[in-house]
């Protein structure tokens, strides 16, 4: 049985939620909020939102761990719910939510594969986007294969057994970096990834909380752990070539 849910990392991003919250309520999934340590502006909108729709779920985390230790709590939370699927919507407006029954169809039909999106951006600030494509060379390098298209577009869905034992048996970074390391990672376990268009913009008002130095240390850290993992995922990963995982839709 697939039974999915939405979670949303949220730190300091009150100006966004009423638009999210209105766009996410048609598609009646129950969601959980996030929040990761926030402010008290931001805290007091999500205790609100939490009060005034049955279907949200908002969890506190005690202080700011970053976006991936976020996630991973509400991955935690999600299973102990009962749900078997998580989609993960960033709280920042990025992401088109149109696409959104889409993504749980192609999981509900996949139910082993992470449904990803491929990010077409309306916009994209220039460092944003050669940061990003040097991630791409990294993935594609530690998975031997260009089976990722993109693995830092956070608009994604999980199957929660497969990437719970994941997050238990590694050790994921907590910030920027979780979105590309736990993708290279679920391809390591043999999961499929599929993965389909999406418009992604970054809004003029928009308050994005990536800190270029400190983020980009992080995520060249992961890749570097993950290079030294495809190395002794060698042999195996030279066999699947012939047996590519991904599927874009």
């Amino acid at each position: 049985m697939n039974r999915p849910c939405i979670i949303v990392p949220v730190y300091n991003h009150p100006h966004s939620l009423d638009v999210l919250v209105e766009g996410l309520e048609p598609f009646d999934v129950p969601t959980l909020m996030i929040n990761d340590g926030s402010d008290e502006l931001c805290t007091r909108c999500l205790r609100q939102i939490d009060r005034a729709n049955e279907w949200i779920t908002l969890i506190e985390r005690p202080c700011n761990g970053g976006k991936g230790a976020a996630v991973k709590t509400g991955l935690r939370a999600a299973a102990l719910l009962g749900f078997t699927h998580a989609l993960q919507v960033d709280a920042d407006g990025q992401h088109d939510l149109d696409d959104l029954p889409r993504l749980l169809q192609l999981s509900q039909s996949n139910p082993e594969a992470v449904i990803c999106g491929y990010p077409t951006f309306e916009n994209i600030p220039s460092v944003r986007l050669y940061g990003r494509y040097l991630t791409h060379v990294w993935v594609w390098i530690n998975t031997l294969s260009l089976d990722i298209r993109d693995s830092m577009c956070g608009f994604r869905v999980y199957p929660l057994s497969h990437t719970l034992a994941e997050i238990d048996q590694s050790k994921t970074g907590d910030r920027m970096e979780f979105d590309p390391e736990i993708l290279v990672r679920l391809h390591w376990r043999g999961l499929r990834v599929i993965e389909i268009p999406t418009r992604v913009s970054y809004p003029q008002d928009g308050i994005s909380h990536f800190q270029s130095f400190r983020d980009n240390l992080l995520i060249s850290w992961a890749h570097t752990r993950l290079f030294f993992g495809m190395l002794r995922r060698l042999p195996e990963l030279l066999r699947r070539r012939r047996y590519p995982l991904a599927r874009e839709y």
